[in-house]
């Protein structure tokens, strides 16, 4: 009888390190996620002073788009939490685009060789952004399930382990239907 007590307290623990383990690799995995896109997010930023110089060249007047694009800059890049760092991130990528479309009344401008450079390389660092957030948002997703769903959530309660935001650089259509808990 003891050793049946004794086998199945030493299942119950062998089952919740398990389940330990698991909750501590999925957030592990979400936070080196997030890093990866902490790397992309300094490449696009350090392409923003490079582009605003280009484009300062050939269009002096446009100084207050310039510098509403070296502000919003900044605030992407003191950003904490993801949620944060989205809606500020989403701000900033507006103002590109629109600084980009400002090429389109220069033409000297979008014919100069370095400019055309930035933009390629731009366009590569977005395409890296979005790969490293969709990578991101599903490390996020497979570790809120486990964190969210039983048995994993009584260990992930007793542990301190809390879920974590996604970030999305889109705004949502719209919201939740209340099913689903919006």
């Amino acid at each position: 009888m003891t050793f049946l007590i004794t086998f199945s307290s030493l299942g119950a623990f062998a089952w919740a390190v398990w389940i330990y383990n698991r909750l501590v690799r999925d957030r592990n995995l979400t936070r080196a996620a997030w890093s990866d896109i902490g790397v992309q997010l300094k490449r696009r930023h350090d392409l923003v002073p490079k582009l605003v110089e280009a484009v300062r060249a050939y269009a002096a007047y446009e100084s207050a788009r310039l510098e509403d694009v070296v502000r919003l800059r900044a605030a992407a890049q003191a950003a904490a939490r993801p949620a944060e760092a989205a809606a500020a991130e989403r701000r900033l990528g507006e103002r590109l685009v629109q600084l980009v479309a400002v090429a389109e009344a220069y033409p000297e401008l979008a014919a100069d060789a370095q400019y055309l450079a930035l933009l390629r390389e731009l366009s590569e660092v977005e395409d890296q952004i979005q790969y490293a957030r969709r990578f991101y948002n599903g490390a996020v997703r497979d570790y809120n399930v486990r964190v969210e769903s039983v048995p994993d959530l009584l260990i992930a309660q007793a542990f301190g382990f809390a879920p974590a935001e996604f970030f999305e650089l889109d705004a949502p259509a719209e919201a939740l239907p209340p099913e689903l808990g919006g």
